[in-house]
């Protein structure tokens, strides 16, 4: 049964983990939808958690193959799997930007950030460092609600 299992508490924790960071990410992806933007709660949901499973995968896979008999076979670079999650994420952002209107300009962009900041919390989730990825989510909720109201008041030109 425990080669069926595996080690269940790691898997426990990674599963957490997903559900910390999808709920994080559905936190600015209210934001989104509630502005009618092209990615809102569901794919912030997802693509957090996404990331946060990652991070789980890769712990359950050096818990693998940290044995004798696999000694020498993982090599742990923890730097390439936050390069995986942001160019997957790359590829969903750009999706998000497109260009409107007879000026040609450019929308999305906002999103776009929004979806790499909902993919990096989500790694943070994933590394169980649950201060920082609140902190950080909280923080860019203060970017999308607060600063657009300033920039509205303000008037910048776009």
């Amino acid at each position: 049964m425990e080669e069926v299992l595996g080690d269940w508490r790691v898997q426990l924790q990674a599963l957490f983990a997903v559900g910390w960071a999808m709920l994080l990410g559905g936190a600015i992806g209210v934001e989104r939808e509630l502005k009618n933007r092209p990615a809102g709660f569901r794919t912030h949901m997802l693509v957090a958690g996404a990331a946060a499973l990652l991070v789980g995968l890769v712990d359950l896979i050096v818990a693998r193959y940290a044995g004798e008999s696999h000694r020498g076979l993982v090599q742990i670079d923890p730097v390439r799997l936050v390069e995986a999650v942001v160019a997957a994420v790359g590829f969903i952002g750009a999706g998000t930007i497109f260009r409107a209107g007879r000026d040609g300009g450019i929308s999305g962009i906002t999103t776009a950030a929004s979806l790499l900041m909902a993919a990096v919390i989500g790694i943070a989730a994933g590394l169980r460092a649950h201060v920082l990825a609140l902190g950080a989510t909280l923080l860019a909720l203060s970017v999308l609600l607060m600063l657009a109201w300033f920039e509205r008041r303000s008037q910048f030109p776009r």
